[in-house]
């Protein structure tokens, strides 16, 4: 019994030691990674690490708090409701550069201007979380990310100023993520759909790995610059993503005109009670999901959940229901009219407009047809007089 006990407290001083921090020489270093954009959807942004060099004791690794588990339980529904774990995960150097050098993605390092006794307690703070439930954060797309984490842990040993962000914040979020997805349509389409009123915010919050990057070479701490030193680890290879007409706007308008085309009733309905359904997607996601991103989504104004009723209402109440619909239609577009993605919804919004007009009995083209001739006597009768 007594050599049970023994081996346990064996087991559990080993446990203890093994999550004790080293202490730092002189010689160590922390440096932050800025890493380029990669092809997968969840990489868009790029990534943000943390690493701890000390030849001294033999040590260099990085820190990621960017990790996730796709074989989490219900990683999707997780994802969708916002309260996935992310976790701070360790990895060797050589492990994890070589994958962003087989990637081609531009990992950038900027050494920072620190104390010995901050360094140390940057890599203490690591160690406690790396062997604690602190490891495990629950993962927003703006407000807490492998970005907003590392910032949060330097921040944490600064006695001055602390890091902000010093890029453009007039702008919104929208038009920030905006030319990440340049060629990129399907990606670009679906974010703007599911992103509500929070994205069209002041874009104040520092959390892209770039805007990261940005500010550290310009803050001071301690009357020196933060940044000691700056060096490219990898040259990224630009990506030249080449025009593909399935991947862009006009594959969109060439299949909403072939409905248009068909000019059958049953096809508008169907189209429309498609478009409802993913309405009322956005406003259950909204009550369901804990992303404040994707809460007061006017999306839903275009894309209405009221178009489910449409093939069921008979034909005097389907005409009240449609005159609301392009009022709330109406409303949403005057909404839109400074917003970045207005071209991308543009096509949705007019082929919505013509297809409501046609069920309730009028012909958008023959009302065009009519302004014009009408516009045309006038000015006939203006020279007559």
């Amino acid at each position: 019994m007594i050599k049970k006990i023994i081996f346990v407290l064996i087991i559990f001083i080993s446990i203890a030691a093994s999550s004790q921090a080293p202490k730092l020489s002189n010689d160590a270093t922390i440096t932050v990674f800025t890493c380029g954009r990669g092809e997968e959807l969840y990489s868009t942004f790029g990534h943000t690490a943390l690493r701890v060099k000390d030849d001294a004791n033999q040590l260099d690794v990085v820190f990621n708090y960017g990790t996730f588990d796709f074989r989490t339980e219900n990683f999707y529904l997780k994802f969708v409701k916002g309260d996935l774990q992310y976790f701070l995960s360790v990895s060797s150097y050589e492990d994890f550069i070589i994958q962003y050098q087989i990637e081609k993605r531009e990992v950038i390092e900027q050494t920072l201007n620190l104390t010995m006794q901050q360094k140390q307690k940057i890599f203490d703070a690591l160690n406690n979380n790396i062997f604690s439930t602190d490891k495990y954060y629950t993962y927003k797309f703006i407000d807490r990310n492998c970005t907003t984490m590392v910032v949060d842990k330097i921040n944490e040993i600064l006695s001055g100023e602390k890091i902000t962000k010093i890029d453009d914040k007039s702008i919104s979020y929208r038009s920030l993520l905006y030319p990440y997805f340049e060629n990129y349509f399907w990606y670009k389409l679906g974010i703007n759909i599911i992103f509500g009123a929070k994205t069209d915010e002041k874009a104040e919050k520092l959390f892209l790995p770039v805007e990261l990057m940005n500010s550290l070479n310009v803050i001071q701490h301690d009357n020196h610059k933060l940044v000691l030193s700056t060096k490219k680890l990898v040259n990224g290879e630009t990506k030249n993503v080449e025009f593909s007409f399935f991947n862009s706007i006009y594959f969109v308008i060439f299949l909403l005109l072939l409905i248009v085309a068909t000019n059958k009733n049953w096809v508008y309905k169907s189209f429309l009670f498609l478009c409802g359904l993913l309405g009322l997607f956005l406003c259950l996601v909204g009550l369901y999901s804990e992303h404040q991103e994707v809460l007061w989504n006017y999306n839903a104004l275009l894309f209405n959940p009221l178009f489910l009723l449409l093939p069921f209402v008979g034909n005097k109440l389907s005409k009240r229901l449609i005159f609301i619909l392009l009022a709330m239609i109406f409303i949403y577009s005057l909404f839109m009219f400074n917003k970045p993605h207005l071209v991308v919804m543009l096509p949705f919004i007019i082929v919505i407009i013509f297809m409501l007009m046609k069920l309730n009995g009028r012909n958008p083209l023959k009302l065009l047809t009519s302004v014009e001739k009408n516009s045309t006597q006038g000015l006939e009768n203006n020279i007559e007089i």
